[in-house]
């Protein structure tokens, strides 16, 4: 791009260029944070977007011949089947590829207003890609940018058609056209996003329904399924991805609740499972499942917590649910109970899904629960061939215990106190990984010391099973809900114990990494207190979010009427004390600044002025001055020749008026007009030093300039 210098269609020009950039990169990064782009697109796509920027500035300066254009045209031809069948692998994925490479190819090599029209349609491709891909709040940033962006490009573009008609005179103050039509764009921008706010929250929407079966949002979320082999959770654990928020009815909810998910009872000693063939129990209820035998709700004694679960779109059908439930509110769902009381639903869901729990959290999950049958207990018995050391080390451990709770307790402890916990994974898979971890690594994550332990207390007879599911979470003191992210999976045992029931038994001892809440934590916060909102009032937000709006909206303005009057005089009096203390205390600074704030407004504009007439003169004197400074100057001069009693008046041309003074400043009034004529109309740049001196002499009160 040549560099803008007097000419203002170089500034239109320059400004279209970058608005025009600006848009297709702001679809592009719409799309790229969805997180459907894979790594070599982004890639390639931001340095085609980088060359761009390099061209529109100046900084480097190449055009791409129309037969490279072809070439790589007809190469990317004959690589689309590739990449449909091989790479990409679904019509989507290959077109969005298809999208950002017509993209770059055109915004590195338009021209005309043709093409220029073909970038601004192949942005508009990239938003509606990105609407359909992401579902997050960061899509919402990125299209109030791309509006920004659209708003410039078309404002900008309309100048520049304007501009190149013939027999056009730009008018001056080109140098600061970049300033104003951005914030005239951002008006616009603003003007546009407050009009529709209101029609945003009037309107459901239902696009988000009807495509979300067209793209899949779901987090895939490795550790969760029937099938789970050591390592998974440990790789989950390098994860701070929000798996779901907990919004409790109560502000006494309990801390460090384990979320319970899947519940896994064969080991053949490298994975967990569930047998193929144990099918769930349905149960076919609408709205609030009870959990009773009867069907009907279930009230023990004891500590009662109830709490709604948004569970992002993860790719797994499991429930995670604190506590024992008793009651499940799921809607037009259904419930897939299994013996190992695990919970799912008949199908994984497409998008965010809600589900309410009611559950009892004291005490143990079945008092006063008879011994298991042989054919009950031996699914949860049963063992692969392990190192014979283990067993040893179990008896070793468990020697002084006499019941079952001592033994299992006494196994807990010595795996919590002997070994060290770490997220680091073994250099190389071992052939007996529990082994390696009991006897030569000892140290490991969550789920080998729930593996050991469920081990060891088969060894000893006792019925156990491994429960994967997530720890505690952090509490958002934003949003006031709790956070559970892909890194609180964790994994635990449940044992069997006579007279107890399913117990659960947590071996792994606790992370040596605190957790310490920084700048960057409260941050993220923020960020996750507004893609909850994003998530409630957007892409949640249907009929009933609209009439519990309309609903909240009515009970807080009954709310107002019938309380804003109560105790109005007491606060009226206590506002007035506070008053009256804090202006003996600050009265005097807050006067100052208060002359100094008027001082400044009345005076800023006049010293701002002043010091860029000062600016221009010396740019001028220096020969840098371009056509725009003529008007400039001129004006200056009227300024001086005002406060000296002279007016121009408007009909009068810049010769008539230098006519009509005396002699003492018309002189040099008419030279000032001879050189601004030479500099306005005439182009000639040397005229502009010239012109400043007798300014300069003018405002010195010098009569006629010295020859």
């Amino acid at each position: 791009m040549p560099r803008a210098g007097a000419n203002p269609l170089l500034w239109v020009e320059r400004f279209f260029q970058l608005a025009l950039l600006s848009l297709v990169t702001c679809g592009y990064l719409a799309v790229a944070g969805s997180g459907y782009l894979d790594k070599p697109t982004i890639i390639l796509t931001a340095c085609g977007l980088l060359l761009r920027a390099l061209l529109v500035t100046g900084v480097a300066r190449f055009e791409i011949s129309d037969r490279w254009v072809t070439l790589l045209t007809l190469a990317y031809i004959a690589f689309y089947p590739v990449d449909y069948f091989l790479l990409a692998g679904g019509f989507l994925d290959t077109t969005v590829h298809l999208v950002f490479f017509l993209a770059v190819m055109k915004i590195l090599t338009a021209r005309s207003n043709r093409d220029y029209l073909y970038t601004a349609a192949i942005a508009l491709l990239e938003i509606l890609a990105a609407a359909i891909l992401s579902a997050n709040l960061n899509f919402l940033v990125f299209l109030a940018f791309y509006l920004l962006s659209a708003i410039a490009a078309f404002t900008s573009a309309e100048i520049r058609r304007a501009m190149q008609k013939p027999h056009r005179i730009a008018r001056g103050g080109q140098r600061r056209f970049h300033g104003r039509l951005a914030a005239l764009s951002a008006c616009v921008t603003a003007g546009i996003l407050v009009l529709t706010a209101g029609l945003f929250f009037v309107l459901p929407r239902t696009a988000n329904a009807a495509l979300s079966r067209l793209v899949s949002h779901r987090y895939h979320l490795p550790g969760f399924s029937s099938e789970v082999n050591l390592g998974q959770i440990g790789q989950v654990k390098s994860d701070s991805s929000a798996i779901m928020h907990v919004r409790p009815d109560s502000r006494d909810f309990p801390p460090n609740l384990k979320w319970r998910g899947i519940a896994l009872s064969e080991f053949d000693g490298k994975r967990w499972f569930n047998p193929p063939g144990a099918r769930p129990d349905a149960a076919v209820q609408r709205e609030w499942i009870f959990l009773a035998s009867n069907g009907q709700r279930l009230r023990r004694d004891g500590r009662h917590i109830s709490y709604r679960v948004d569970l992002n779109a993860v790719d797994s059908d499991a429930l995670f649910i604190a506590g024992q439930p008793e009651a499940i509110y799921l809607g037009e769902r259904k419930l897939l109970r299994a013996s190992n009381e695990s919970f799912r639903l008949d199908m994984i869901p497409f998008e965010t899904f809600r589900y309410s729990v009611s559950a009892f959290v004291d005490g143990p999950i079945e008092p006063d629960a008879p011994e298991l049958s042989p054919e009950q207990s031996e699914p949860y018995v049963r063992l692969p061939r392990i190192d014979p050391r283990i067993p040893d080390l179990a008896r070793q451990i468990t020697g002084a215990a006499s019941s079952g709770y001592e033994k299992a307790r006494s196994l807990e402890q010595y795996l919590r106190t002997q070994y060290g916990y770490t997220l680091e994974l073994p250099a190389s898979e071992a052939a007996d990984p529990l082994a390696n971890f009991l006897f030569e690594r000892k140290k490991g994550h969550c789920e080998y010391f729930a593996s050991a332990l469920a081990v060891m207390l088969r060894t000893q007879g006792l019925p156990a099973r491994m429960v994967n599911g997530f720890q505690s979470g952090t509490l958002n003191p934003v949003s006031e809900a709790y956070v559970i992210r892909a890194s609180d999976a964790h994994s635990w045992v449940e044992a069997y114990l006579p007279g107890r029931g399913w117990t659960t038994f947590d071996p792994t001892p606790p992370d040596p990494r605190p957790r310490q809440l920084s700048l960057v934590a409260m941050l993220g916060f923020y960020a996750d207190a507004a893609e909850t909102l994003w998530q409630d009032w957007v892409l949640s937000y249907d009929l009933g979010r609209q009439l519990y709006l309309a609903e909240r909206m009515q009970n807080s303005s009954r709310h107002f009427r019938m309380r804003w009057l109560d105790g109005w005089s007491d606060t009226a009096l206590i506002a007035k004390t506070r008053a009256t203390q804090w202006l003996k205390q600050y009265g005097a600074a807050l006067a100052a600044m208060i002359a100094l704030a008027l001082a400044a407004v009345w005076l800023g504009p006049k010293g701002w002025r002043a010091l860029h007439f000062l600016h221009r003169i010396r740019r001028a004197r220096l020969g840098q001055a371009s056509v725009d400074d003529a008007t400039l100057l001129y004006q200056r001069m009227l300024e001086v020749l005002h406060r000296r009693g002279y007016e121009k008046p408007a009909w009068f041309t810049p010769g008539e008026f230098a006519a009509t003074l005396p002699r003492e400043p018309g002189t040099l009034v008419r030279e000032i007009t001879a050189a601004y004529n030479a500099l306005r109309f005439g182009g000639k740049l040397d005229a502009a030093p010239l012109m400043g001196m007798l300014l300069e002499d003018l405002e010195n009160g010098v009569s006629t300039l010295p020859r």
